[in-house]
């Protein structure tokens, strides 16, 4: 039986609790300051007067990237880069702006192209976890409708938080690896961007602080599925 395959341990109820309001508000803090770090620094155009996307090709072309598309995408902080279709897809005002936050987030995710190409570990990990976290990620919302049901079942109840504890689980191991992966690839952005000559080092503090507040997110989001993974456990028997 399932049950016997996972450890259980006991937290207060109120110290959940407590946990849950703290990384609430952490979570409010971090949207907000990425959100006023990005706004501020947007309004900030580079003396170079480069653009996103070209300072993401710029990073790519030094490592010798020759295989990467750079697209366009409508939305607001839409970025990403897809290795599994080689696409780095920037948002239209991060792809055609010229801002420090638009250079900067551009070569972030150039960032994860160089991850890519060298086979860095982590990236490597999170890319071949990437199914099964798509299947745990559309279990949760059946996971939360069950236990609103009141099951007297105490199997079936049992059941249900062992499945919840198995995909938040997987869920917090790739959130824990995506820490690594971000902080690393806006590392080797902001190396990129002076070595390369695209801004000056007295322009590094508007992309530091735009990158760094996007870093508190990840941060976030880390906490929050752990936390749900401890609440899990602590309600085993």
């Amino acid at each position: 039986m399932m049950p016997t395959l996972l450890v259980s341990f006991f937290i207060p109820p109120g110290i959940i609790t407590l946990l849950f309001v703290f990384v609430f508000g952490f979570s409010i803090y971090a949207q907000i300051k990425v959100s006023r770090a990005y706004s501020k620094n947007l309004q900030v155009l580079s003396r170079g007067g480069i653009t996103g996307r070209d300072a993401a090709a710029a990073v790519m072309a030094r490592a010798g990237i020759a295989d990467v598309q750079i697209e366009e995408t409508d939305g607001h902080l839409t970025d990403h880069y897809d290795p599994s279709k080689k696409t780095l897809v920037l948002s239209s005002e991060n792809y055609r702006g010229t801002s420090l936050a638009a250079i900067g987030v551009a070569a972030h995710e150039a960032g994860h192209a160089l991850q890519h190409q060298e086979g860095y570990s982590m990236l490597e990990f999170r890319m071949s976890m990437a199914p099964v976290t798509r299947i745990a990620a559309g279990v949760v919302p059946f996971v939360y409708l069950a236990s609103f049901f009141v099951i007297r079942d105490r199997y079936v109840s049992s059941m249900i938080l062992d499945i919840g504890i198995v995909v938040f689980s997987i869920l917090t191991v790739f959130q824990l690896i995506t820490l690594p992966v971000e902080y690393d690839a806006s590392r080797r952005a902001k190396l990129q961007l002076v070595s390369l000559g695209i801004l000056d080092p007295d322009e590094m503090p508007g992309v530091n602080e735009t990158l760094d507040a996007a870093a508190l997110t990840y941060l976030a989001a880390f906490m929050a599925v752990l936390l749900n993974l401890l609440s899990l456990l602590s309600r085993r028997n």
